[in-house]
C-alpha cells in the first residue's frame, strides 16, 4: 500500500533552447558548393521565411503544452489530496482512490488547540486524551455501504470512552465539531431521542482501552455519508447513553479528529472539469 505524506511541490515547466537555426547558427562559417568554408562570404541564398518560422516555433509551442500539462496535472493533484491531506500537523494518507468506491485511511498524534495553527488531532483533555497520543480512522464505503474504523493508543488504560462521527471540524472550542452526523435528521435540537441517536442512524465508535491505552473499534452502516455533512471523529469522556431524554449523549468532547469522510468523488468531478477545460 503506498503511503503519501503532505509536501508542498513547486511545478515548473521545462525550459526550451533556443533551436540552432537563426543567424547565429552559421556565423564564422559560409556554405558554398556545397562544402563550407571559413573566410568566404558568397552571395547568400534567400531561405523562405515559413520554412524558418516552424523550426523556431515548435519547440516554443511544446513548451507551452508542456507547460500546461504539468500544471494541469499538478494541480489535478493536489485536488486529488486535498480531501485526505490538508493539515500542517504531518498526517499521513495511506490510502485514496478515486473510483466509485471511496477509502481513506489517516493517522495524527494529538496535541492542544493552538489558535495560530490547528492541528487535525486536538486533546482538550489531556488527562484523559494526552498529548502525542495516537489516532487513526479509515472509511470505506461503496454504493450504499459504511465502514467507520477507529484506533487510539497512548490514551489512559483501561478505561471507556464515547466516540462518534460529528458534523463540524475540528476548532479551538471543543462544541466546534458540532452535533452528531444523523442519516436520518432529528428536527428536534439537541437530539436525545433514540429514535435519531442511536447506532444505526449515526456513527458510534465506543471503545475501551487495554492496559497500553490502546483500543480499535468499527460501525458498519447501510448507508453513505453525505458529501461534506461528515467532517470529524469525537472523543468523549464516557460511553454513550441510549435511553430516552438522553440517548446519544456522552458527557464531555475530550478530544477530537478532523476526517475527510466521502469526499474523493467531489475532488475528481473538479479533475475532470479541469482537465476538459485545458484539453
Amino acid at each position: 500500500m503506498q503511503r503519501l505524506r503532505e509536501s508542498s511541490v513547486a511545478q515548473k515547466s521545462p525550459e526550451v533552447p533556443e533551436g540552432a537555426a537563426g543567424p547565429a547558427a552559421g556565423r564564422g562559417r559560409a556554405v558554398h558548393g556545397g562544402r563550407a568554408r571559413s573566410g568566404v562570404t558568397p552571395t547568400p541564398t534567400p531561405t523562405p521565411t515559413p520554412a524558418l518560422t516552424p523550426a523556431r516555433a515548435r519547440p516554443r509551442t511544446a513548451a507551452r503544452t508542456a507547460g500546461a500539462s504539468v500544471a494541469a496535472l499538478a494541480t489535478a493533484g493536489t485536488l486529488l489530496l486535498a480531501p485526505a491531506a490538508v493539515a500542517a500537523d504531518g498526517d499521513k494518507v495511506t490510502k485514496n482512490t478515486v473510483n466509485q468506491d471511496y477509502s481513506v485511511t489517516i493517522a495524527a498524534q494529538f496535541t492542544r488547540p493552538n489558535g495560530a495553527m490547528l492541528s487535525r488531532a486536538l486533546t482538550y483533555d489531556p488527562k484523559l486524551v494526552p498529548v502525542n497520543s495516537h489516532v487513526t480512522v479509515s472509511e470505506r464505503a461503496n454504493s450504499d455501504r459504511t465502514r467507520v474504523g477507529l484506533r487510539v493508543d497512548g490514551l489512559v488504560a483501561n478505561r471507556t470512552y464515547g466516540a462518534h462521527v460529528h458534523t463540524g471540524t475540528c476548532g479551538v472550542r471543543p462544541e466546534s465539531s458540532g452535533p452528531h452526523y444523523q442519516h436520518r435528521k432529528d428536527p428536534r435540537t439537541p437530539s436525545v431521542d433514540p429514535a435519531y441517536a442511536n447506532p444505526k442512524n449515526e456513527v458510534w465508535l465506543d471503545f475501551t482501552t487495554d492496559g497500553k491505552g490502546e483500543a480499535n473499534s468499527v460501525s458498519r452502516n447501510a448507508w453513505r455519508f453525505r458529501s461534506g455533512e461528515a467532517r470529524s471523529v469525537v472523543i468523549h469522556e464516557h460511553r454513550t447513553a441510549t435511553k430516552a431524554g438522553v440517548a446519544g449523549t456522552a458527557g464531555r468532547v475530550v478530544a477530537c479528529y478532523s476526517v475527510p469522510f466521502n469526499q474523493s468523488k467531489e475532488a475528481a468531478k473538479a479533475v475532470s472539469g479541469l482537465l476538459g477545460k485545458l484539453f
